[in-house]
């Protein structure tokens, strides 16, 4: 009889315990990619905002999810301290993994996966706050709420990143977001050995800056700030709720329900985003055998 192999994968919950689609959609990726990979996936979820939990550094991947809130409180709440205690952990951990210097204790070690670096996945507001960590980049609070589902494009970087691996350019995902991450620092990704992935669609008639949409911070944390986790057929449900439906209308107008709906159910755009970005993310932190490497200079 075959043994499957297990992967033990922490998700840090960012939601604050507000009602959400992200973590049912992640938890059935990973599900999906396990099944698909033949691999026993065990999952742990960690409530970062309301109950402090940070996961140590036994998993093998790590995804950090969406969630409300203002990205630019500077350590004025406690959770945010752990949060980027624990990041730093993760980037010192793997510094030591490639064998460069690194000033975590002697002898520290993950149980899962020995001396294998420990791949990150940020999204949206995980992805913003990465952005602060790393200070790459200017984080701003938008005009106005970006809400629905947009192109996003490619730079020449990201024509080369693994985690876009089988969709084109651009390629549709959905947003939702009161803060955006622009003017990237260019020295700062050089001395970082970052990459701008991707940017948001093009605006000709508003005289702003187009925001990152993707950073690849390091060789195993990678970021976006769309929702690659967005299901469509769930999402669609959920948003032709009457309730649902009432607030959208309300906030942002009927056009802009009736468009998503449309995009939702159009399996060029979000199931194809759905179907390859996390999958991706995970064959190339989990599959060492003739996965693709990401770029690292």
């Amino acid at each position: 009889m075959n043994v499957r192999r297990k992967i033990r994968v922490a998700i840090l919950d960012l939601y604050e315990g507000q009602p959400n689609q992200g973590m049912r959609c992640l938890r059935e990726i990973l599900q999906q990619w396990g099944d698909t990979h033949e691999l026993d996936i065990h999952l742990d979820e960690f409530e970062v905002r309301l109950e402090k939990q940070i996961p140590d550094l036994s998993y093998d991947v790590y995804i950090s999810s969406g969630g409300p809130g203002d990205p630019l409180e500077n350590g004025t709440i406690p959770w945010e301290a752990g949060y980027f205690q624990w990041l730093r952990e993760v980037e010192q951990y793997n510094r030591a993994a490639a064998g460069l210097q690194s000033d975590l204790p002697a002898g520290t070690t993950g149980k899962g996966s020995g001396s294998s670096p420990k791949h990150v996945l940020f999204i949206c507001h995980s992805f913003q706050l990465a952005c602060r960590y790393f200070t790459l980049a200017r984080i701003t609070r938008r005009r106005s709420t970006a809400f629905g589902v947009f192109p996003v494009h490619l730079q020449q970087d990201g024509m080369d990143e693994p985690l876009f691996n089988g969709l084109p350019d651009p390629f549709f995902a959905v947003d939702s977001r009161d803060y955006q991450v622009t003017s990237p620092d260019t020295q700062r990704l050089r001395q970082l050995g970052a990459h701008v992935l991707a940017i948001e669609k093009e605006r000709p008639h508003v005289p702003l800056e187009r925001a990152v949409m993707a950073v690849r911070f390091n060789p195993c944390m990678i970021g976006t700030q769309f929702h690659p986790e967005a299901d469509a057929t769930g999402m669609s449900m959920y948003l032709q709720r009457e309730d649902k439906k009432q607030t959208v209308i309300a906030e942002h107008g009927e056009e802009k329900w009736r468009s998503m709906i449309e995009h939702l159910n159009d399996p060029d755009k979000i199931r194809s985003t759905y179907s390859h970005v996390i999958p991706n993310f995970l064959d190339n932190a989990l599959l060492p055998d003739g996965r693709a490497l990401a770029k690292t200079t």
